[in-house]
């Protein structure tokens, strides 16, 4: 089963020697578990949802059984309207719904820099474009170390950078969202 990971430098491995990215970790723990399956990375560091979702159609050219898409990141950091970022990832979950391509939505979680209704305007867009195209969600990339993260502990996680997160925290995210990855690749085989 091919999956593609339309996503940005979380996505692409920014910062790791290749073989420690999200991309090659994830695949190495689905074939763990008995997975046949390929996990190309359309990952671009820097990427916002625009990007995205101009790279949508070129991503799903590659035939994928399943996309997993973790945008929104850099937009969050450019305080880019939510409004403008939720009609991004419409385009590209609409894309994907045409292409009849099982999708796994990843969220983020915004801090509250930018004030709350920025907040919970982004917040909101996962779930609510996830229960308007019926794909799956997992609510939040760094959900894997948020209670370390609230604790000021994050520094055993990241990179020096203090966004992109170290060999040991892309593990930690993988074994998070890996299950929500075994339930897409279930929904791609049916």
């Amino acid at each position: 089963m091919r999956v593609a990971a339309l996503g940005d430098s979380l996505t692409q491995g920014y910062g790791l020697p290749a073989e420690d990215g999200l991309v090659p970790q994830l695949e190495a723990w689905l074939t763990e578990r008995g997975h046949d399956v390929d996990v190309l990375n359309a990952g671009v560091s820097g990427d916002t949802t625009a990007g995205g979702l101009s790279r949508a159609a070129f991503t799903l050219e590659d035939d994928p059984d399943a996309m997993i898409v973790a945008l929104g990141g850099n937009d969050m950091l450019r305080g880019i309207d939510p409004d403008v970022s939720r009609a991004n990832l419409d385009g590209i979950l609409s894309a994907a719904s045409e292409a009849g391509v099982e999708v796994l939505l990843v969220g983020l979680t915004a801090p509250g820099n930018y004030g709350p209704d920025f907040a919970e305007r982004f917040d909101a867009m996962y779930p609510e474009l996830a229960e308007t195209y019926g794909v799956q969600f997992h609510p939040d990339f760094f959900s894997a170390f948020r209670a370390e993260a609230e604790a000021g502990n994050l520094r055993t996680y990241m990179q020096a950078d203090g966004i992109h997160p170290n060999a040991t925290g892309v593990k930690r995210i993988v074994e998070a969202i890996g299950p929500s990855v075994e339930e897409l690749l279930a929904r791609a085989a049916e």
